[in-house]
């Protein structure tokens, strides 16, 4: 069950870093003349749906993987304070950011004003993704898939 997780987590982290990026480049083309559409609501929102379920399956490998240790001077071991501690909230925080320009996005009263929210609020979303993702190059024992 672990592999198969940890394989699924691994693997829709791609999708949600297409969708995030394709609601941010929309709404960065579309911000200053074109209507705020059904699909431009679509996309922003299967952008967040995606997010919480990578969280929701991050939230179960929290507390069945191996990587999470929390014996004596586990913060000072980079890799188990990154995935006991580091990885969960930037990942947490990335989902509260982006819910929170979805919502604010939702509220909004121009087309201009929406597509503003939608780009800000998720590429500071994606960002703290990007810091947070344990890349191959960073030594913490995570791979591309």
């Amino acid at each position: 069950m672990y592999a198969g997780l940890k394989h699924a987590h691994s693997g829709l982290r791609w999708v949600v870093l297409a969708l995030i990026i394709a609601a941010i480049v929309n709404a960065l083309m579309k911000a200053s003349s074109k209507e705020y559409t059904a699909s431009d609501k679509k996309l922003g929102t299967f952008a967040l749906i995606a997010t919480h379920i990578q969280v929701l399956l991050g939230i179960v490998l929290y507390f069945i993987s191996p990587m999470v240790t929390f014996g004596e001077g586990w913060m000072k071991n980079a890799a188990s304070r990154f995935y006991g501690m580091e990885h969960l909230v930037m990942m947490l925080l990335a989902a509260v950011v982006i819910t929170i320009g979805n919502a604010k996005a939702k509220r909004a009263t121009t087309s201009a004003d929406k597509f503003k929210k939608t780009w800000i609020f998720y590429l500071i979303g994606l960002i703290i993704i990007f810091a947070g993702i344990p890349w191959p190059f960073r030594g913490l024992g995570g791979g591309w898939f």
